[in-house]
């Protein structure tokens, strides 16, 4: 199964792949740092302390830059550019969040 996508050169393969990541990042930052915590407070404390959400978003956007850099250099441009372009709307909304939320 991971042949098949690292092999497709797909747009919203892409998109797909930028969506999930950041999530699973996030998933994995839990465990690594607030595994102490359930995760029901660990999403509450990301909704109320917006420093934490905003701080979080480049461990969990690196991810995404890994993976863009893998699709890159195997030529797949299409899946490339969804996994950028969901990588864009991240951080837009990181930013927006961070100066106006």
């Amino acid at each position: 199964m991971g042949e098949i996508i690292f092999k497709k050169d797909n747009w919203k393969l892409g998109i797909a792949i930028g969506l999930f990541a950041p999530i699973l990042s996030l998933v994995g930052y839990y465990f690594l740092r607030f595994s102490a915590f359930s995760f029901a407070e660990y999403l509450e404390a990301l909704r109320q302390n917006k420093p934490l959400l905003t701080g979080i978003t480049i461990p969990c956007l690196f991810l995404n830059v890994a993976l863009f850099t893998l699709y890159i250099n195997t030529r797949k441009d299409k899946t490339a550019k969804g996994i950028f372009s969901v990588t864009l709307v991240y951080a837009v909304i990181s930013l927006i969040i961070k100066f106006w939320g």
